[in-house]
C-alpha cells in the first residue's frame, strides 16, 4: 500500500514559503509562516502586491 501525494502541490507551497521568507527578510517585515495564503494579513497582502509589481516590471521589460 503506497501513499500517494501531489508532489507539485508540495513544491508550490514550499517554494511560496521560501519566497515569502525572502521578501520578509529583504523588506524587514515580520516573518510568520502562518501568514502564508492568509487574506487580510498585512504582510501577506504586501507580498502579493510586490509580486504583482515584479510581474508588471518583467512584462514592461519584455515589451521593449
Amino acid at each position: 500500500m503506497a501513499i500517494e501525494f501531489n508532489r507539485d502541490a508540495y513544491n508550490k507551497v514550499f517554494n511560496d514559503l521560501e519566497s515569502f521568507r525572502d521578501y520578509c527578510r529583504f523588506e524587514a517585515k515580520p516573518y510568520n509562516e502562518q501568514s502564508l495564503y492568509k487574506k487580510g494579513d498585512r504582510v501577506w497582502e504586501g507580498y502579493l502586491s510586490y509580486q504583482k509589481y515584479l510581474e508588471r516590471k518583467k512584462r514592461r521589460r519584455n515589451n521593449r
